[in-house]
């Protein structure tokens, strides 16, 4: 065996150590929560951390069912609704926003991609309290819409499906489609959008992801509990779990709902993960 192969051969086992560590690092905390949703209060502060003690699952299931008259329910259904509406509604903002800065000339496109550019750098965080104010002067606040109007707003996913347009819809094909007499809004539905699909599938599913994991907007735009998505639902449990009166009974009810806030992102991704996929074949083929 030549010191080439040897060497190659340790580069390989050392990056697939390496992989498995991170593998490892990043499903932890998935695992902690696994095994921490099937045990109740004792099992949580009294058994080993990582692995199964007595299992009360379906009992802690239940349990969150159940608590406040089935509110985490509402908490989930109102996650859904924000996370739906506002995943296809920026997706679909994104689409135009990208699809005009990749194949349209129009005065200031420059300028404003630039603009679009230092938004992608500002932290969400940074916004919240000036859309607060500005919710807040169109009577918004405490409102379904205080958490989907501003979330409609991605300039990542337009700064992505910009570039995914630029290199995957071919010039030539749009200008056959406007000689043949279509129009430009009909030029992006039949033939840019079907071609963008792959990045669509991407840009949608991080919004989702970033709109049911939100937590500051809502926590900031909702006072009414009815209204609340699971991540600020599950803070004002644990809020009543941290300050005593009989709440420690809770952290079991806590963990298992955070399980289960979880399960619908894991089918989101299993569901959409073709497409995402297809996506990334297309652009190694290009």
């Amino acid at each position: 065996m030549t010191s080439t192969t040897r060497e190659s051969r340790t580069g390989s086992v050392a990056a697939h150590l390496l992989m498995g560590l991170m593998a490892i690092y990043f499903l932890l905390p998935f695992w902690w929560l696994l095994v921490a949703a099937t045990k109740d209060n004792d099992g949580l502060f009294g058994s080993n951390p990582l692995w199964f003690a007595d299992v009360h699952l379906i009992d802690n299931l239940k349990l969150v069912f159940s608590q406040e008259d089935g509110i985490y329910l509402t908490w989930l259904r109102n996650s859904a609704l924000y996370a739906v509406v506002s995943g296809v509604g920026a997706t679909l903002v994104s689409a135009l926003a990208g699809y005009a800065f990749a194949k349209l000339r129009f005065p200031g496109r420059t300028a404003l991609f630039g603009l679009l550019l230092g938004l992608i750098m500002v932290p969400a965080t940074a916004l919240v309290l000036p859309t607060y104010l500005l919710m807040s002067q169109l009577d918004l606040v405490d409102s379904i819409w205080a958490v989907i109007l501003p979330s409609l707003l991605n300039p990542f996913g337009v700064y992505l499906l910009r570039v995914y347009t630029h290199d995957s819809v071919p010039d030539e094909m749009l200008e056959a489609a406007r000689i043949d007499g279509a129009g430009e809004f009909r030029v992006f539905r039949s033939v840019a959008l079907p071609a963008m699909r792959p990045a669509l599938v991407t840009v949608l599913l991080f919004t989702m992801v970033a709109s049911w994991n939100n937590f500051f907007l809502p926590l900031v735009m909702l006072s009414d509990n009815q209204l609340f998505p699971l991540t600020v639902g599950l803070r004002t449990w644990y809020m009543s779990a941290t300050i005593g009166n009989g709440g420690a009974a809770l952290f079991n009810v806590i963990v298992a709902g955070s399980l289960v806030a979880i399960v619908p992102l894991i089918i989101a991704f299993l569901m959409l993960q073709r497409y995402w996929r297809g996506g990334l074949t297309i652009g190694a083929v290009k």
